[in-house]
């Protein structure tokens, strides 16, 4: 009985630390976005005459109204087909090449593979002057079209090697076997069968490099140069310098451009988790 009230103690003890910890966390997440959502609705004086955590006078919407009337959807728009694009290219050339490395033996299927992880530590900035001189050549530059070939490039090693291994570790080889035993080939195997068990691996892998494009800044900065090319970071980073001393218009800016993938992430959160706790454990 003693020994069974000590462990009852320490379980408590212990939940009840865990209880903190999680709890001090979710105040420090979340802190920040109260901090941008409060202070969006204030004026541009009364952020510098209040504290910026008391509320506003009134719920004012002219900063959202502004933005709104302004290239803020032009650019937003971009971001939404640049990231549409780039995923739907990455996904299918991902799952194309983790379907051979992670089910067919070959050869050179090692080097391939190690080539393909070599890549991921590939730093993005020692690119940017040969990915701009090719999208001069290519006279992709300046388009938002120019900017879905290096998204792509440089999301493709990590989305292998993340979907190999669930590949391996998730879909049983015996409804392969069953496949080809009743005549299916390679081809109709991998769409009918591999992609739809690979569901799971491929949300994961377009959450994780959604966000990565949605937010991504070097290479839409040096690739485009026109106002009708611009994508989201780059709409926050020139609403920065136009509105510098105007907080609340700024902070109204971040908003906009973090509730999309906000809801998002709300929504498909599920399948984020299953996806990466699916190739954990094999069977």
């Amino acid at each position: 009985m003693i020994e069974t009230a000590k462990t009852r103690c320490k379980s408590r003890i212990c939940w009840t630390i865990a209880f903190i910890l999680a709890l001090a966390y979710l105040t420090i997440s979340i802190l920040p976005f109260f901090f941008m959502v409060l202070n969006s609705f204030k004026g541009q004086f009364e952020m510098l005459t209040k504290g910026v955590f008391e509320l506003p006078d009134k719920l004012d919407f002219s900063n959202y109204k502004e933005i709104l009337s302004g290239n803020f959807v032009g650019f937003f728009l971009n971001s939404v087909t640049v990231l549409i694009c780039s995923l739907a290219i990455l996904l299918f050339i991902s799952a194309c090449a983790a379907y051979p490395l992670a089910r067919f033996r070959f050869r050179f299927a090692a080097p391939i593979y190690s080539a393909i992880v070599a890549c991921m530590s590939i730093p993005v900035h020692i690119t940017l002057i040969p990915i701009f001189r090719m999208s001069q050549t290519t006279g992709l530059y300046d388009s938002i079209w120019g900017l879905i070939g290096p998204y792509v490039a440089f999301a493709t090693p990590i989305s292998v090697f993340m979907l190999t291994a669930f590949m391996k570790r998730s879909i049983p080889r015996e409804i392969e076997e069953s496949a080809e035993i009743d005549g299916c080939g390679k081809i109709r195997m991998f769409f009918s069968i591999i992609l739809p068990l690979s569901q799971p691996g491929l949300s994961t892998i377009a959450i994780y490099n959604g966000v990565n494009m949605w937010n991504e800044f070097s290479f839409a900065y040096t690739l485009t140069q026109s106002v009708s090319s611009r994508t989201l970071p780059l709409a926050i980073w020139e609403y920065q310098g136009e509105y510098t001393m105007n907080t609340p218009l700024i902070m109204a800016v971040l908003v906009l451009s973090l509730l999309p993938m906000l809801v998002l992430f709300i929504f498909l959160q599920d399948k984020l988790v299953k996806g990466m706790t699916a190739g954990a454990v094999k069977g």
